[in-house]
């Protein structure tokens, strides 16, 4: 009877995906991720407070429970961590606005007219004059008269801030004009700061306080703090706890053991750091899509890569394949969007890079690509731009006929699959031009190979440094790692000679697995595989 109830109350939950008000989901009975002891410490921590995170990782569900603590809705966080913190349950005037709703605004006018509607609301509530004409003006007075009307200080909550910036990224003119008028609208934050008890403010990227709070002087930002790294996102405790039943019912449906289905998940959804030395959190939006659908898939991807992205790597020439491996000082990534001299602050600020590693005698953090969600997701919406080849091309029937040659270590069956592909495969129109010159360059086939080995879900990386010089592509299967040497207009011979002479395959011969090393060599003007030689690698002799 017993196993018959817990199968029950699997079978019950209920998933908040795409519900994002704490009092919906509490009352709605939907799972919820205790986060309220957070919750409390940050609403304590400092009265202005800004912080960053991806788009779809709980921006929204943190606004929403914010608003429900300092509106004191005891009742909601009955059971919760909060109550044994919180003892006076006051209840404050809350000014919740999301900025979402400006999303798409391509002019100064739109927008300030979207701001004056967004407002409404509030206004019907608690009053609006005349001579209030602005967004600046508007949120002035509507401080003043929540204040006036409870005798209690006012809490501002701000979310998706950034949000009718971020397609004016690629245009300055309309992003000054755009830029004004939100200073216009942050300016009551500062001016009246008497009047408030707690302002937060977040959003995906990181504006200067000089160019869009300019007022606000005493802004915290805790995107890199420790203390509320695990706010947004599922740490693995969690996921051993509260999300376990979980996780035991997707492994029942598809058949494979918990622990199997864990490891699945990790990779898939797992690595995201916010901290130095912070645990690592899921995609928490991912995770629930896949615990509701119970198929791994990239959730996070599904309405595609953002076009504020793609523009701005196209716009600073990002090299993709350098995204693996990256030792930065903070400066390098925790800097505001429109000081940005390459794409990387927006990259991590994006959540398509995170914090893998940090080193506190350099002060360098090492970023690269979260987990394989992202990997495959944002090389989907990447494979066009970079090399003309269509996604959808790649996953067409080669797919699984070069996955299946190299799952059972048959490298010559992949490399003729890859051969025959890469010769009948269609270019994205446009792309021709550039082909002839890039072609004669090994670093496009690096950028192929790269792009369609992550398509496949096979981790790969290039222009590996080692001890003999940097390795063009290293790529790492289940029970087989294969060394990769490239050549255009050479012989695959001399590529696997080069890879023995300078000792490209040392370092992996440690690892346990099978050490493959591959030579090949491409006609330029076929664009395809030529010839290819490969043998493994054997560990020295003691």
């Amino acid at each position: 009877m017993k196993a018959t109830t817990h199968v029950m109350e699997q079978m019950m939950r209920k998933y908040p995906v795409g519900i994002q008000t704490f009092s919906e989901i509490i009352d709605g009975g939907y799972l919820y991720v205790d986060k309220t002891d957070l919750i409390w410490k940050m609403a304590h921590y400092a009265k202005f407070i800004f912080m960053s995170r991806p788009r779809r990782f709980g921006k929204s569900l943190l606004t929403t429970t914010l608003e429900s603590y300092f509106k004191g809705d005891k009742a909601l966080f009955e059971g919760l961590k909060i109550m044994q913190l919180e003892k006076q349950w006051t209840r404050y005037p809350v000014l919740h606005l999301d900025l979402s709703v400006a999303k798409g605004q391509d002019d100064a006018e739109g927008l300030r007219q979207t701001l004056m509607w967004m407002m409404n609301p509030l206004a019907d509530v608690y009053g609006r004059r005349d001579d209030e004409t602005t967004p600046g003006k508007l949120l002035t007075g509507l401080i003043h008269r929540a204040k006036e009307k409870t005798g209690r200080q006012v809490v501002v909550i701000i979310d998706e801030y950034d949000a009718p910036l971020l397609d004016a990224l690629h245009d300055q003119a309309t992003l000054d004009a755009m830029r004004k008028v939100m200073q216009e609208f942050y300016v009551p934050l500062k001016a009246n700061e008497a009047y408030l008890k707690f302002c937060f403010i977040t959003g995906i990227t990181k504006f200067s306080q000089l160019s869009i709070f300019s007022t606000i002087n005493n802004l915290v930002n805790v995107s890199l703090d420790e203390t509320f790294a695990t706010i947004c996102g599922f740490t693995e405790d969690e996921l051993r706890t509260t999300l376990w039943p979980d996780v035991e019912r997707l492994a029942t449906h598809l058949k494979i053991t918990p622990e199997q289905m864990h490891n699945r998940l990790k990779q898939q959804y797992d690595g995201y750091h916010f901290a130095a030395g912070a645990p690592e959190v899921y995609n928490p939006f991912s995770l629930l899509k896949c615990f509701l659908h119970r198929k791994l898939s990239n959730y996070w991807f599904a309405s595609g890569t953002p076009t504020f992205l793609i523009k701005q790597m196209q716009h600073f020439n990002t090299d993709i394949t350098s995204l693996d491996s990256l030792y930065v000082p903070e400066s390098a990534f925790d800097q505001p969007t429109e000081n940005m001299h390459d794409a990387l602050p927006l990259l991590y600020q994006s959540g398509y890079l995170t914090i893998k590693d940090y080193d506190p005698d350099t002060e360098a953090y090492l970023l690269s690509i979260p987990n394989q969600e992202v990997r495959v997701g944002y090389i989907d919406g990447l494979l066009p731009t970079y090399t003309g080849l269509s996604s959808g091309d790649v996953q067409i029937g080669f797919a699984a006929k070069f996955w299946k040659a190299l799952k059972q270590g048959d490298i010559d069956l992949a490399m003729r699959h890859m051969q025959s592909y890469l010769a009948g495969i269609p270019y994205v129109e446009g792309f021709k031009q550039k082909l002839a010159e890039a072609t004669a360059r090994e670093g496009f086939y690096e950028y192929t190979f790269y792009l369609i080995f992550s398509m496949l879900n096979v981790y790969a990386r290039t222009q590996v440094k080692v001890a003999g010089g940097r390795v063009d592509m290293v790529i790492f299967m289940p029970d087989a790692i294969y060394v990769m040497e490239l050549k255009v207009g050479d012989t695959a011979r001399h590529a696997l000679d080069q890879i023995d002479a300078r000792g490209y395959a040392k370092p992996y011969l440690a690892d346990g697995r099978r050490v493959v090393e591959v030579g090949v060599s491409f006609d330029a003007e076929r664009l395809t595989v030529d010839d290819w030689l490969a043998c493994t690698a054997q560990p020295p002799k003691h």
